[in-house]
């Protein structure tokens, strides 16, 4: 009696969870291919998708579910070689005018260069919060993992589980942050060599396309918005399945941010006082 009883609240401890966690599954299941022509790929029964990019067009996908918080991981190998004027672009985004985004962006360089690695977040259509990095190593070799932590006190970018940036809510002081507009996934490799390399000096070399980069291994353990309501119900901090709802940086994941900050940082917004000329944004002054 004791077993069939243990084994009916370990049924009923995974069927909650499956119903408040999107778990990870194969490209079929979880996205869309929207645009590209045939450019965009799912292979491998699933677990392989690719985007090109040729001189007619590139390509891209969205996720079929919108989320509102979660934690999103998803492997990418970028356009190896020389990838100038591209732009591979993994973002999390709400539809409307005053839409909340919340944004990975790797710049193509010229071969032996390295990539620059573009944040954003944007918080009812307004943004102009970037960070940039070089990365520790070359993106095109191999999958690397990079994960979005949104949940509502801070929103927090990892490499390979490596924290690069933190976006802390601070509504207090009059900061707008996403908190109320389910998103989805996008993805997209796309031109933009009028200024992804170099300030647009360095064009994009089409003798070298179609430029291609690879993707596997989505996991999302978030909450799924769907008809009004989201999959973890009215209090999804209570559910140890959620312990990403108020996750924050430990002291080594603090060690680690500032390590990333200190060494690979090419660009924060909150350190321009010359774009900024009238005083920097609130949220600069966090500690």
């Amino acid at each position: 009696m004791a077993s069939s009883h243990f084994a009916i609240l370990f049924f009923t401890s995974v069927l909650l969870k499956s119903l408040m966690v999107a778990c990870a599954g194969n490209f079929h299941q979880e996205f869309d291919i929207t645009w590209g022509d045939g450019r965009a790929q799912i292979l491998n029964n699933g677990d392989l998708l690719t985007l090109s990019l040729d001189k007619a067009s590139g390509s891209g996908f969205q996720s079929k579910n919108e989320y509102l918080f979660g934690k999103i991981d998803m492997q990418l190998k970028l356009v190896p070689g020389n990838s100038a004027g591209t732009v591979t672009a993994y973002y999390l985004s709400s539809k409307g005018s005053t839409w909340d985004e919340i944004d990975f962006e790797f710049l193509g360089n010229l071969s032996g260069d390295p990539y620059i690695l573009h944040t954003n977040v944007f918080s009812q259509g307004k943004g102009n919060r970037e960070q940039q990095f070089y990365l520790w190593f070359d993106p095109t070799a191999d999958f690397h993992t990079y994960s979005i932590l949104w949940n509502p006190q801070r929103i927090i970018f990892s490499v390979d589980g490596t924290p690069i940036r933190e976006f802390k809510n601070a509504e207090s002081r009059g900061v707008r942050f996403p908190k109320s507009q389910p998103m989805r996934i996008y993805s997209s490799l796309w031109n933009a060599d009028d200024w992804a390399t170099r300030g647009g000096l360095v064009k994009t070399d089409w003798s070298r396309a179609p430029f291609t980069a690879s993707y596997r291994k989505f996991n999302a353990d978030a909450c799924v918005w769907s008809s009004g309501s989201s999959s973890c119900g009215s209090d999804p901090a209570s559910s140890d399945a959620n312990s990403w709802l108020t996750q924050e940086l430990d002291t080594t994941s603090q060690e680690r941010l500032k390590w990333v900050q200190q060494n690979y940082m090419i660009y924060n917004y909150c350190s321009d006082s010359k774009r900024f000329a009238q005083g920097l944004p609130p949220e600069c002054n966090l500690s």
